[in-house]
């Protein structure tokens, strides 16, 4: 195998494209960005702005973390301390790890992957980050103008009786910004379906495609279910119609039952991608292709249809069914087996493997050591005996933020660092990276593992003031949320610093497979200059790669061993 270690590298046909031209430098001012096609620049424009809304959550949990080091309310009182974790929840889960791995890197790497020079509509990707920035930009105002208090669930009958007039103006925009992941995953699914190059067939497509296809199959069934429900609580808000509200006639726990049938598969639009981040990272620093191939890809489908049914499992103590509750008990752990297949195969791909510990990499075994602590604590919370207890405890924000931030934090940073030298031609520093992702898993640790004793002894979560033997475990959560904090600021000036003081990146710093790595770094303005016919498998680290283009219109037949 010969790789090129330069910044020029060879285009389809063989020939040296021009280093001087890419999709970054393509064009200049503010216009050229706002009203690109370009998918890369588009997911470019993502990443800045969930960047945004990553602050402006961290900011809502700091406050939160500072305020619980001491037993009673003494920096906010319980109204402000209400709209703070509200703050913190809407940014984080419907602005930041909804859309992270999908739009950002899905939105740069995706047609990449399978050859194409662009997603199928371009006008539509274009339209669905700018319903992102109203849906957040509506958001975001009427959380910070009006104080909203309803918690990110927006839970009735909190959000139609008790809460302020701002409530009905963030939840159109979250409405909104249901758009965006729509047209997202229709965008997604019409280009994987439509637009893969000549030879890469269903099973030479790399995993990250298969978990972003399973993914914008969620995004297109259960995106409208919530923007529905939300419609008809500003509805119920607006003109008084008795939905969910009983003093109207209404019935709570029907909201419940339509925000937990998307927000359950809303957990998987979120962890999902990363799956896939996981399977080309861990082939790439294994030098291995993924055990077991087609299971995890198929596992990736079973877990977006088994998603949609497991959502009573949230509401084991709202009086449902005991026989419905048990159900649900079944069907939620049963989806914990496509999961346990790719933890399962992941290993297996590890084992005997030339395993190399560069920074992807090491986000990479913090996402399965993290992510592992957050699934086998779901089990409890998936039985009902054991659910009764621990329901609306600190245990059930242990779990969750496992899940959420130890797993889909952790692989959004993986992927971050994994095709950062791709997006921007730049290598960043190694010493700093690995410092980063160590400071995170044990920031991490440290914040969120006494929440499982506070919530196992009885903590309630939302509140801010608390007996005074649970202190000394909210003292240690708020120090790992302090290093937690430094682990994100090192990350940042990493990257940043990068595109200043990086060194240049040749077309495939990581010797990794895949189209992504046969062109310039930075890409291109339409990735590819002929278009390349795949004859490899995935992943194939053993084998000689070919590319060819495709001939006609007087160009060359050939092949190029990358």
């Amino acid at each position: 195998m010969t790789t090129t270690s330069t910044t020029e590298a060879p285009s389809a046909s063989g020939h040296l494209a021009d280093p001087d031209v890419n999709y970054l430098n393509n064009e200049y001012g503010i216009k050229s960005w706002l009203l690109s096609l370009d998918h890369k620049r588009i997911g470019l424009l993502y990443l800045i702005m969930t960047t945004v809304f990553f602050v402006v959550g961290g900011i809502g949990a700091a406050l939160i973390r500072i305020e619980l080091m001491t037993p009673g309310g003494d920096l906010l009182e319980a109204d402000t301390y209400n709209k703070m974790f509200t703050m913190h929840g809407v940014a984080m889960i419907f602005f930041f790890l909804i859309p992270s791995v999908p739009a950002v890197i899905g939105n740069f790497v995706l047609p990449i992957m399978i050859g194409a020079k662009d997603v199928a509509f371009p006008k539509l990707n274009l339209l669905s980050w700018y319903c992102y920035m109203v849906g957040g930009g509506l958001a975001t105002f009427a959380i910070i103008a009006g104080g909203i208090d309803t918690g990110w669930t927006f839970y009735t009958p909190y959000s139609t009786t008790y809460a302020n007039g701002y409530v009905s103006v963030a939840l159109f925009g979250v409405f909104i910004n249901g758009f965006s992941g729509i047209l997202t995953g229709v965008n997604f699914m019409t280009t994987v379906h439509k637009m893969r190059a000549p030879g890469m067939t269903w099973f030479r497509l790399p995993l990250f495609i298969w978990a972003q296809y399973a993914t914008s199959l969620i995004m297109i069934l259960g995106t409208p279910v919530v923007a529905i429900t939300l419609l008809l609580v500003v509805l119920e808000r607006v003109f008084h119609i008795g939905i969910f509200d009983p003093a109207l006639g209404g019935d709570p726990i029907l909201f419940q039952h339509l925000f937990w049938f998307y927000s359950h598969p809303a957990v998987y639009i979120m962890i999902v991608p990363g799956f896939g981040v996981m399977s080309e990272v861990i082939a790439c620093f294994s030098r291995k292709r993924i055990f077991g191939y087609s299971f995890v890809a198929f596992s990736s489908l079973a877990i977006a249809v088994l998603g949609f049914i497991v959502w009573g499992h949230h509401m084991f103590t709202t009086g449902q069914s005991i026989y419905a509750g048990m159900v649900f008990s079944f069907l939620t752990f049963l989806i914990a087996v496509p999961t346990a297949v790719k933890i399962f195969n992941w290993t297996a791909t590890l084992y005997r493997g030339s395993v190399s510990m560069e920074s992807p990499m090491l986000y990479a075994m913090g996402f399965m050591g993290l992510f592992l602590i957050g699934g086998l604590t779901g089990l409890f919370l998936s039985t009902m005996a054991t659910d009764i207890h621990l329901h609306d405890t600190y245990f059930v924000v242990a779990h969750f933020h496992y899940v959420m931030v130890g797993g889909m934090v952790m692989a959004y940073l993986c992927g971050l660092h994994f095709w950062w030298p791709k997006m921007t031609g730049r290598m960043y520093s190694e010493v700093m990276a690995k410092t980063s992702a160590v400071l995170i898993f044990m920031g991490f640790n440290l914040t969120f593992f006494p929440q499982f004793v506070l919530g196992y002894l009885g903590m309630p979560r939302r509140y801010h003031v608390y007996p005074d033997e649970f202190q000394i475990l909210h003292v240690a959560s708020t120090a790992g949320a302090t290093v937690l904090g430094i682990g994100y600021l090192v990350l940042f000036i990493c990257l940043v610093s990068s595109l200043i003081n990086g060194a240049k990146a040749g077309p495939n710093p990581w010797g990794a497979k895949g189209l992504e790595w046969m062109i310039e770094s930075p890409p291109t303005p339409h990735n590819f200059h002929e278009t390349p016919v795949v004859t490899f498998e995935a992943y194939a680290y053993e084998e000689e790669d070919t590319l060819l283009p495709v001939p006609g219109d007087g160009q060359t037949t050939g092949a190029v061993s990358h």
